[in-house]
């Protein structure tokens, strides 16, 4: 587990897919996220104004709608 005030995130290692994966468990809501390694390796190389954005909680965690995720936003 990993957490400070602000979080707290379940961490394992998933092998139930075709290859490892991380998998993570946001311990506040039970919502869970499974990485592979171009997803991990993506995140090593983001820019610090793209991880800014990332870490932004009202862009979608507090949002009352639960916010939306890329595959549900209308352009």
């Amino acid at each position: 587990m990993v957490a400070n005030e602000f979080a707290q995130v379940a961490i394992s290692i998933d092998t139930a897919a075709h290859s490892p994966r991380l998998r993570l468990e946001d311990l506040r809501t039970g919502r869970v996220r499974f990485l592979d390694a171009l997803e991990l390796e993506a995140i090593v190389w983001l820019g610090d104004g793209h991880l800014r954005q990332l870490l932004d909680p009202s862009a979608d965690r507090w949002r009352e709608d639960g916010g939306t995720n890329d595959e549900t936003r209308q352009t």
